[in-house]
């Protein structure tokens, strides 16, 4: 349960000795809660874990590896710095001879053809992989959980993990394959499992199932007739000129976008975490100083993008991290409203009557709920600090918005407030691109989709196309009517 809301409900998991039990899901549908249950690092609210039978109780992450249990991350947790012998040993209460002596056989038995005195700077992504399976039989896991292994694998290693991973079910060990690639769960699943609003929706043997039958088992039970679909009447006309052009726009987590915004359009981009999204809006707005391609606002391009060049023209960027990126949490809640336009409220001192009013404005308008304008900003609601968030980003008066996640963390009445705004910044022309991994809010707020799998757009939806379903089917590879593609 998190800030009061339960993210589980009452869901039942079973993994059994050697085999695959892979655990799909949607963006926030409860996948990383339930793993990181099991794996210690949460604790439980009810319910009973069981191992070989018997209740156990994990308070920590050392507590599941004690009792054979080892989460392999996403993201390997590597010391650069140190010798892949001296990372094998973490935690472990081994002298360098015994850990040599334990790590060699498993290191054979993994094709991990690596010297332990070698630094571990110069390990591949797979080669860190491989060291945390063997981290984990090293504590003599019964179970390991793989997180999203293959993000950063290429074709062939995520071929080679897989056929080791065949050989850890050979022993007898239980392995749990997160993954939003269809392909490779019917490639290397037993057993499926679908998670939905936290509960468990589906859970068959893969034999049983199409990637398609994943699909349809991951939306609501009207998203695939589109019942849930109101007739919407674009607000942009396509022979506008954009207000924002994208070309050929690359980086590290993206390749080769290229896409317009229109006035008065909402533009949305959807996707699942991990497809290039949030890179390629930091992007757009002169974060990431690697990027290349080319961004235009007006018809006017600009080569050296900065984001407070990019304010200077009239695109603003509220970002998904509003504590890291967009509020100042122990100052006063009008210091955030202000602090885009402060060279606008005064010549050499700051006017504050004018940030007064400015503030003033924007409370009544978003429907900001405080004491005051003096009050810190960490004491409001989450809602109520997003809303400060984009009073801030609205005081330039932009002709474009990137709102990246803009109801995350928020309830249900700001939420609305929240729609409300969007629909007031087109009636008056601004182009808003839009990130939500919510894709019923993509479905009711977007004029246009575009979908990104592996950082590149994979499908463009207008009109009645814009369906959950065919939103799912593009993030997660298929061709409408569930055939990989």
């Amino acid at each position: 349960m998190f800030s009061g809301v339960p993210v589980l409900k009452g869901i039942d998991f079973t993994l059994r000795h050697g085999e695959v039990h892979a655990l799909l899901g949607g963006n926030g549908s409860g996948k990383s809660t339930t793993m990181k249950i099991i794996s210690g690092a949460y604790p439980l609210d009810a319910g009973q874990l069981f191992l070989e039978g018997e209740p156990i109780h994990l308070d920590s992450p050392r507590s599941a590896h004690e009792r054979g249990i080892y989460m392999v991350p996403q993201e390997p947790h590597v010391f650069p710095h140190l010798s892949v012998l001296e990372n094998l040993g973490m935690g472990l209460p081994f002298a360098a001879a015994e850990l040599r002596r334990r790590a060699l056989p498993l290191l054979e038995e993994m094709g991990f053809d690596v010297q332990l005195e070698e630094q571990s700077a110069f390990l591949s992504i797979a080669q860190q992989q491989l060291l945390e399976i063997v981290r984990g039989l090293l504590r003599n896991a019964r179970v390991l959980i793989f997180d999203e292994p293959t993000s950063a694998l290429t074709f062939r290693e995520a071929n080679h993990l897989f056929e080791r991973m065949r050989r850890l079910t050979e022993q007898g060990i239980g392995i749990v394959f997160i993954s939003h690639r269809l392909g490779e769960v019917m490639d290397i699943a037993d057993r499926i499992s679908v998670l939905r609003d936290g509960r468990f929706v589906l859970s068959e043997a893969r034999a049983n199932l199409t990637p398609h039958d994943l699909v349809r088992a991951m939306l609501p039970p009207d998203a695939v007739t589109g019942k849930e679909e109101a007739k919407r009447e674009p607000r942009a006309s396509r022979s506008d000129r954009p207000v924002l052009e994208v070309e050929n726009l690359s980086s590290e987590a993206f390749s080769d976008v290229s896409f317009s915004l229109h006035p008065g359009e909402v533009l949305g981009l959807a996707g699942l975490v991990g497809s290039g999204r949030t890179e390629l809006c930091e992007a757009i707005v002169g974060l990431d100083p690697h990027a290349s391609g080319s961004v235009r606002l007006a018809g006017r391009q600009l080569p050296h993008r900065t984001p407070s060049l990019c304010q200077r023209h009239g695109l603003v960027y509220v970002p998904e991290d509003r504590h890291a990126h967009g509020i100042f949490l122990g100052l006063p809640s009008l210091y955030t409203i202000s602090a885009s336009v402060l060279d606008r409220l005064g010549r050499w001192l700051l006017n504050e009557r004018r940030e007064l009013e400015l503030g003033d404005r924007f409370v009544r308008n978003l429907n900001i709920k405080l004491n005051s304008l003096r009050q810190p900003a960490g004491t409001l609601s989450g809602g109520n600090q997003q809303k400060v968030v984009l009073a801030k980003a609205l005081a330039v008066a932009p002709r474009i918005v990137i709102l990246d996640e803009p109801t995350r963390g928020i309830d249900a009445s700001a939420r609305q407030d929240v729609y409300r705004l969007i629909r007031r910044l087109t009636d008056e022309g601004v182009g808003v691109l839009l990130i939500s991994s919510e894709l019923e809010e993509i479905v009711n707020l977007s004029d246009r989709v575009l979908v990104m799998r592996h950082g590149r757009v994979v499908q463009e939806l207008t009109g009645e196309a814009i369906r959950l379903d065919r939103i799912t089917e593009a993030s997660f590879g298929l061709a409408p009517g569930g055939e990989s593609s």
